[in-house]
């Protein structure tokens, strides 16, 4: 799986306003319910759950909040760069400026360890994250992300 695969234009935001990593995973779980036609509730419930687990965040103002989920047949990803970083708990203690909400399908691992592995591996590349913050709208952003 590529980067392209699992994030279309349409799932690629700028200028996410959140106060904190809550309200980042809360805005990220109500697009991804509207468009996949989930409840809300749930899935923020579940993005939670994990994030009680462990912090997310990749360092380098990266997070990947995730959850496995019923219901759903492919992974879904949803990339946003914030307006304004928030404390994601960071192993760096770097804010995130970055998250990529990835949902995976319960039960399909190989899937879901594929999904995983491609953001975790774009989120490592210093030269890709410039990129996406210079970018000037998402549209700019997803062809960064595609070309990569």
């Amino acid at each position: 799986m590529n980067i392209g695969e699992l994030l279309t234009s349409r799932r690629v935001l700028t200028g996410l306003r959140a106060a904190d990593k809550r309200g980042v995973i809360e805005a990220l779980a109500g697009r991804a319910a509207a468009e996949l036609g989930l409840d809300p509730a749930v899935l923020r419930r579940e993005l939670l759950e994990r994030e009680r687990l462990g912090s997310t965040a990749m360092g380098r103002g990266t997070a990947i909040p995730h959850a496995r989920l019923a219901g759903i047949a492919a992974p879904y990803g949803l990339l946003a760069r914030l307006e304004r970083a928030v404390d994601f708990e960071a192993i760096d203690g770097r804010p995130v400026d970055l998250a990529c909400l990835l949902l995976l399908p319960d039960g399909a691992e190989r899937g879901q360890l594929g999904a995983l592995a491609c953001v975790a591996r774009a989120f490592r590349d210093e030269a890709l994250l410039a990129a996406l913050r210079r970018a000037q709208d998402p549209t700019a952003l997803h062809a960064r992300l595609a070309a990569a």
